[in-house]
């Protein structure tokens, strides 16, 4: 897998963990940050042994958000362009910068996202695009932009409603205050908590195993269903679901199913690329 300085994937079994590792920095997001997390996502997806990943964090925080001064200096001369073109410059970064986040979500592969202290501003964004989110006790989340002048711009405005409501998303993008990890579970933004890091890498690693188990065939078309139903009503998901099973429901692994049940058996899902 190529290298980056500020990723580092490491793979479990049938999973992958995706390390921020900036700890010196508490992984603020530089622009390798962003330059990279394309390719590592795409590293995942072409990898067959993968059928699930978990972002996790190396140090004391999960991310504390865009590292704003060595960005500021490194691209001043884009957000303090005068003219059209540098505006068009600007829009073309901050496109640049989405493709990442984007990716996670799009990915056909389940994510996990493990949170450990500061979640703020792009960790917010970068935890919202992913399948599941834990925590553990001590973390804080905060959609921190309109306290540095700032409109979210990498994800966080667009699925936050999806996950926790309108009415929350507003709150947090309006004021951008911290909230702790028990209200993040209130709400609906993480849906577990633990007592420490440790507790909460095997909390995640536990479900992600638990995922990569279950065909890949029916995970990807999960995803894709669940994905697909945002903004459509009922009875268009309903459709879109019909013709996913109608195209994809006869696969490899529901033949073992069916053979696993009448023989008493439990079934053996993704022979080919099992890791045992």
């Amino acid at each position: 897998m190529n290298p980056s300085p500020f990723f580092e994937i490491e793979k479990i079994k049938n999973v992958a963990v995706l390390w921020l590792n900036r700890p010196e920095k508490r992984n603020a997001m530089n622009w390798p940050f962003w330059r990279d997390l394309p390719d590592m996502i795409d590293q995942i997806n072409a990898d067959p042994q993968i059928h699930c990943f978990v972002i996790a964090a190396k140090g004391k925080s999960f991310s504390t958000g865009l590292d704003l001064e060595e960005f500021f200096q490194e691209f001043k001369h884009v957000f303090q362009g005068e003219f059209a073109d540098g505006r068009e410059k600007l829009y073309q970064l901050i496109t640049t910068m989405q493709k990442g986040i984007n990716a996670i979500y799009n990915s056909k592969k389940p994510s996990i996202a493990l949170v450990q202290k500061h979640c703020i501003g792009g960790g917010l964004d970068l935890v919202s695009a992913c399948d599941i989110r834990y925590a553990s006790k001590d973390a804080s989340f905060s959609l921190r932009e309109s306290k540095v002048a700032i409109v979210a711009d990498m994800g966080s405005l667009q699925r936050l409603p999806h996950l926790i409501g309108n009415a929350h998303t507003r709150e947090l993008a309006l004021t951008g205050k911290d909230i702790t990890a028990e209200e993040a579970l209130q709400m609906g933004l993480v849906t577990k908590v633990t007592e420490d890091f440790e507790s909460l890498f095997q909390a995640g690693m536990k479900v992600a195993e638990e995922i990569a188990e279950n065909p890949t065939i029916v995970i990807r078309g999960v995803k894709q269903v669940l994905n697909h139903g945002i903004g459509k009503t009922i009875e268009e998901g309903l459709d879109y679901v019909a013709v996913w099973n109608a195209s994809m429901l006869d696969s490899k692994d529901f033949r073992s199913a069916i053979g696993g049940f009448m023989e008493r058996k439990r079934p053996v899902f993704n022979p080919e690329t099992r890791v045992n």
